[in-house]
């Protein structure tokens, strides 16, 4: 909020009417400190994120038991999270995003803080003294808790999912909040260090690079750094019976592989293409955006793979179309992130376009052929009943975002030209990288690079719930 400078006159009048003790310097009674949005503003997830707050940095200290060989899946998570924030305006509360564990206590700046459960998201802090607008601090949460496994808004397993002998970290979209306290929009990024102390004989997988592990009294911490922005869905501590193996791209980039050991070499075998594609995809994209990446692969399931930033995780297995579509999300997701959800279709038509370029590249099908599958669905089916550029909080993951995406990537390429298309999406690469781009300013950057009027072809692609015609 814009604060405003009182004029001699009406300072003279404050005199007379003292403010109430929070008052601004400006209107007699107004605040001038304000509690934080309990939301980033997201309409699909309104309680995702939070406002008056940037997130700079996460440092999680994790210790999980895992469940009993019998019994329910349910493991027990104690955490101390360390997040260096900054307020972006006067604050007299903020909130951070937290589900189904119990913050214990919390310090601001070293100093005890207020601090309350409201609903089943939301962790309500009041620093004392409140925070100034511009002011970096240290928060430091205790909390723990039972873990089980949350699903979203669609009943799919999300968060920190138990298992038997661990747990899978996935989060899309507003997961993380399942197990650290968390500012849980891709619009604030942070980056983040872990140390996560498991049972002896476990291993603990999380983001960026290994810095080591160490081995007391029958539990082993392992310490990860991500020093890259990262959006929190993308965050993973996934801990198992995992294998690790390093290897190096040609172009540089350690790679850091985790593959559960009762998986058969099947399982991890299309890993092995890993550094052909990453020199593929930095020709499409430009130098690969991260310290690191690699792949987690556990025997459990959530039913999908997930593009968690630097450590893709697949369920059981990973095969070479999914290894190509996780790598591209590394760009375009990753990097480049959504501005709210409803732009998902860039995440996902981008990493489907990008594992068909894959595809094409080693002697498959056609990019032109894929499209040419897509186009085949018959106006009347369901497929084309979805309006992809605002699909609504049930459909994120419907399969239009992925294919009928990819296929407006490719006729966009056939209608502005292969130099405006490839200097496109390079601009986005660059231009939003460590950031978020809205679909409303890939249109403007589109017409803008290409020097077309596309307002047609965007209405018809991404705004229409029916079958393009005429491409």
């Amino acid at each position: 909020m814009r604060r405003i400078v009182p004029s001699a006159m009406v300072l003279g009048a404050l005199v007379a009417t003292p403010l109430a003790a929070d008052a601004a310097p400006g209107r007699p009674g107004e605040p001038r400190y304000t509690e934080g949005a309990a939301g980033a503003g997201d309409p699909y997830l309104p309680l995702a994120g939070n406002g008056g707050i940037d997130v700079e940095h996460y440092d999680l200290d994790l210790t999980y038991t895992n469940p009993a060989a019998d019994g329910p899946l349910e493991g027990e998570l104690e955490g101390v999270a360390t997040l260096t924030l900054t307020a972006t305006k006067d604050l007299d509360s903020f909130n951070l995003d937290l589900r189904g564990l119990e913050a214990s206590s919390v310090t601001v700046a070293g100093k005890r803080a207020r601090f309350q459960t409201e609903g089943d998201n939301e962790l309500v802090i009041s620093p004392r003294p409140k925070l100034k607008k511009g002011r970096t601090v240290d928060v430091v949460v205790t909390y723990g808790g039972t873990t089980g496994r949350p699903t979203d808004l669609e009943g799919a397993l999300y968060g920190w999912v138990t298992t038997r002998d661990g747990a899978m970290v996935v989060s899309q979209p507003d997961g993380s909040a399942t197990w650290f306290p968390v500012s849980d929009h891709p619009t604030d990024k942070a980056s983040y260090s872990f140390e996560i102390t498991v049972p002896e004989g476990l291993v603990a997988v999380a983001n960026g690079t290994l810095e080591g592990s160490e081995t007391r009294r029958g539990r082993t911490t392992w310490t990860w750094d991500a020093p890259d922005p990262m959006a929190a869905y993308l965050a993973t501590a996934s801990v198992g019976d995992f294998e690790l193996s390093t290897s190096t791209t040609p172009s540089g980039v350690p790679i850091i592989d985790a593959v559960d050991a009762d998986l058969p070499p099947s399982a991890s075998a299309d890993l092995a293409l890993t550094g052909e594609m990453m020199t593929f995809y930095e020709g499409l994209f430009g130098d690969y955006p991260f310290v690191a990446y690699g792949a987690i692969v556990d025997d459990d399931s959530v039913g999908y793979a997930l593009e968690t930033q630097t450590r893709s995780f697949f369920s059981r297995a990973a095969r070479e179309s999914t290894v190509a579509h996780e790598l591209v999300h590394q760009w375009i997701g990753d990097d480049v992130s959504v501005y709210r959800w409803a732009d998902i279709w860039h995440n996902e038509g981008w990493a489907t376009y990008g594992s068909w370029l894959w595809t094409e590249e080693q002697g498959g099908r056609t990019a032109q052929e894929r499209f040419e599958s897509v186009m085949a669905i018959p106006a009347d089916d369901s497929f084309w009943a979805l309006e992809i550029g605002d699909p609504g909080p049930l459909n994120l993951f419907h399969p239009a975002i992925y294919s009928r995406s990819a296929a407006m990537l490719h006729a966009l390429r056939a209608e502005i030209g292969e130099d405006a298309f490839w200097a496109l999406t390079r601009t986005v690469v660059d231009d939003y990288a460590g950031s978020s781009i809205s679909t409303a300013e890939y249109e403007a950057l589109a017409a803008q690079v290409s020097g077309q009027d596309l307002d047609t072809f965007f209405e018809v692609w991404l705004h229409t719930p029916e079958k393009p015609t005429d491409w």
